[in-house]
């Protein structure tokens, strides 16, 4: 279904009337409403676009798109919450956000906002369920739109970089599309999961 919404290989036309919009539209969602995976789609959209006759085009295409997505979506949530802070009574995106961050990563991501600043933001776009945290930490602590933008920049470019590159390497293990896509999900699966049992383990052995 994912290779369907991103493109069929036989029509680069289609592709990009089609798939890269598709695309734009996923990543966007995914970033206003954080239950979309993100990661598996941009992926996948790599896997596709190796397979192309002439990949290093779809593949720059696709980083542009994921990157810009990611982008406009962190900033519209940002816009959002930021209408928030300011408002007597809140908004539901800023109440979204609250019941999305657990407490302690939280408080975390407020000290490390504090101590680096632009530098967490990066992290947090890698780190799975890293980035709520931290955009609510930068809320609370009112920093600055511009500042916002300039670090969810790198960030945007990092997070597309990473998961094209596990898309090309789910791509070239195996000949066929469908194949390389069904890889290259399960990787997005792997490195999501590894952060959160690691999280886990180390709150079972402070309880101990």
């Amino acid at each position: 279904m994912i290779e369907t919404l991103l493109g069929e290989l036989p029509s680069p036309g289609t592709q990009s009337a089609v798939g890269y919009p598709s695309l734009f539209l996923l990543v966007a969602l995914g970033a206003l409403v954080p239950v979309v995976p993100t990661g598996a789609i941009v992926s996948s959209a790599a896997v596709v676009a190796f397979h192309q006759a002439a990949p290093p085009l779809p593949l720059l295409a696709v980083f542009a798109v994921a990157s810009a997505a990611a982008f406009a979506g962190d900033v519209a949530l940002y816009w959002l919450g930021r209408r928030g802070v300011h408002s007597e009574h809140g908004s539901k995106w800023l109440a979204a956000l609250k019941r999305r961050a657990a407490p302690e990563r939280l408080e975390q991501a407020q000290e490390k906002v504090h101590d680096h600043r632009i530098s967490v933001l990066v992290l947090s776009r890698l780190v799975p369920a890293g980035r709520i945290p931290v955009m609510l930490a930068c809320l609370l602590a009112e920093l600055p739109l511009s500042r916002f933008l300039r670090g969810n920049l790198l960030a945007c470019l990092a997070w597309a970089l990473t998961y094209q590159l596990i898309g090309i390497l789910g791509g070239s293990l195996f000949a066929e599309p469908w194949e390389g896509v069904a890889a290259a999900v399960a990787l997005t699966v792997l490195v999501s999961a590894v952060p959160w049992l690691w999280h886990r383990l180390q709150r079972r052995r402070r309880h101990a």
